[in-house]
């Protein structure tokens, strides 16, 4: 998985082709703890810079959403 994060505070995330095939056949993304943690610390990164980098605009909106299921 490669995450690309852009100037104007837009990011995308790539899967390989055996990143998507695990993906439609499993149905979810499972983490080690290791795994977890380096990918919740490129999460502060990408937060931290499109925070930086994204419109005022962009930044003054509010979230709406309801719970985030964790198990």
């Amino acid at each position: 998985m490669q995450i690309r994060q852009y100037k104007d505070g837009s990011a995308e995330i790539i899967f390989t082709e055996q990143e998507k095939k695990v993906i439609m056949e499993k149905g979810i993304i499972k983490f080690t703890p290791e795994g977890l943690r380096h990918f919740g610390n490129n999460l502060v990164k990408i937060v931290s810079d499109f925070y930086n980098n994204m419109d005022e605009e962009t930044k003054n909106k509010l979230t709406h959403s309801g719970d985030i299921e964790t198990s």
